[in-house]
């Protein structure tokens, strides 16, 4: 069987979700082969084994951590040589964050291959993996298959359920040599990101989103105490980022991050398609709005007229005490 190679996003060893998600979506296609670089590369081994990997490829170096995307191109485009040497290789799966869209594109470009981006789910086909896109803000479904070279596709979080299958995961080395363009583009400083203790936004299974209609950035306090209760993200409409409510971080939209969550909880959001192309193609959609004709109303799973500082506290309470 053709072998699956999977980027492995991980902070110090620790294997985040999406990675996981890809483990599972390349087992439809092919034997996943992870790839983790970095520092603890070697400690992501047991996780990737657990959920389907059959070998690991680790390179730890400081390049990876004091450089742009550069070097992590390079191990890619090595680990890539290096089992198309042994076997056939039947696609490159990346996960669809900033960083990652520009690894593969890069990585695309060298291989001379064609590429994928933001694919929602992914099959084997008679001719290469077959990858599902929701495509023009949403509003089309197309499936897509690379014609040209090794297939480079990036998978939003969330597309599909991480699934354990436990497998060899055997831990091997992996060459590599960086390009004069590894260094060229250094990290000089970093600033940790000040945790809420709230899931991240792209990654999140119910995420909480406000917009206008919370009307000033006091009132979202009832957006993150229902968010809380759920153990959710919080998510903006881009007319309350604009309007200096909440961080332009937690924008959900065209023009801020795409999110596909289990449950998607829309409170005071008309429904304009700038917001829908980033939340549309989420499990379950759910909307609380006091005027009935907004457009959100559109594309829900269930609606709720009414106003949402009534509705949402209410719904609240309810959480809690079926909680406790």
């Amino acid at each position: 069987m053709a072998e699956v190679l999977v980027y492995v996003d991980h902070v110090d060893g620790a294997v985040r979700k999406p990675t996981l998600e890809l483990l599972t979506l390349a087992r439809r296609v092919g034997e996943p082969v992870a790839v983790a670089l970095g520092n603890g590369a070697g400690d992501t081994a047991a996780a990737l084994a657990e959920h389907g990997a059959v070998k690991v490829l680790t390179h730890e170096a400081a390049e990876y951590a004091d450089y742009l995307v550069v070097p992590k191109v390079d191990a890619l485009q090595a680990a890539v040589a290096a089992v198309s040497a042994e076997g056939s290789l039947a696609a490159v799966l990346v996960p669809s964050s900033t960083e990652g869209k520009e690894i593969a594109a890069r990585l695309a470009l060298r291989l001379g291959s064609g590429i994928i981006t933001d694919a929602v789910d992914l099959e084997a086909g008679d001719e290469g993996p077959v990858a599902t896109q929701s495509v023009f803000a949403a509003a089309f479904t197309t499936k897509s298959r690379v014609s040209k070279g090794t297939p480079v596709i990036t998978v939003k979080p969330n597309s599909a359920a991480v699934e354990a299958a436990p497998a060899a995961g055997a831990v091997e080395a992996l060459s590599v040599t960086f390009s004069a363009a590894a260094t060229g583009t250094k990290v000089t400083s970093r600033t940790p990101r000040e945790s809420t203790g709230r899931p991240e936004l792209t990654e999140a299974a119910i995420v909480v989103s406000g917009g206008r209609g919370v009307n000033g950035a006091e009132n979202f306090a009832i957006i993150e105490a229902l968010a809380d209760s759920l153990g959710a993200a919080v998510g903006a409409s881009r007319a309350a980022v604009d309007a200096g409510w909440y961080p332009h971080t937690n924008q959900v939209g065209q023009t801020g991050k795409s999110v596909s969550p289990q449950l998607y909880i829309a409170s005071g959001i008309s429904g304009a398609i700038q917001h829908r192309a980033g939340m549309q193609t989420s499990k379950t959609i759910v909307a609380i709005n006091k005027d009935a004709e907004a457009p959100i109303f559109e594309l829900v799973d269930y609606g709720v007229v009414g106003d949402l500082f009534d509705v949402v506290p209410q719904l609240t309470e309810e959480v809690k005490s079926r909680k406790g």
